[in-house]
């Protein structure tokens, strides 16, 4: 990577890990976590609760980016990210708008602990959106490296 492919990782990390810390800070101190935060809409964070999950999960993208040192792989993962969270919230605001029951109440999940106010539902739904955009990348790159 260059010198401004390096700091465009880096930035994007710090601004992720300030996300992280203040959405943290917005869902345990302030109990906030449905309050919007729209100066984290780049890393898909909505609302307070969205921050510290993206924020934790884009500190460890800048992180592996940094170590691989490869910025395609980076954008990739951005825009990836972005095409599975735009299907998520699509998904999501669908479903929710004829909602009447949910099917896995809020007591029985494990974000339960940390996300207060029918927000766990929402905490579970990006972490696996996270998940899922870890492993296509981890497959597209491990397909690439395959074919060398």
């Amino acid at each position: 990577m260059n010198s401004i492919q390096l700091l465009i990782v880096v930035l994007w990390g710090m601004y992720a890990c300030i996300a992280f810390i203040r959405g943290l800070r917005q869902v345990k101190s302030k109990n906030n976590p449905y309050g919007l935060c729209v100066e984290f809409n780049l890393l898909g964070a909505f609302v307070w609760a969205d921050a510290v999950i993206f924020g934790a999960f884009f500190i460890g993208v800048s992180t592996a980016i940094f170590i691989i040192q490869d910025f395609i792989l980076f954008l990739l993962t951005i825009s990836l990210f972005w095409t599975i969270r735009s299907i998520g919230e699509q998904m999501y605001w669908f479903m929710e708008q004829f909602a009447v029951n949910h099917r896995n109440p809020e007591h029985t999940l494990w974000f339960s602990k940390y996300f207060k106010r029918n927000s766990s539902w929402i905490a579970m739904q990006i972490y696996w959106q996270c998940i899922s955009v870890i492993f296509i990348i981890s497959t597209v790159y491990f397909f690439y490296i395959w074919l060398k």
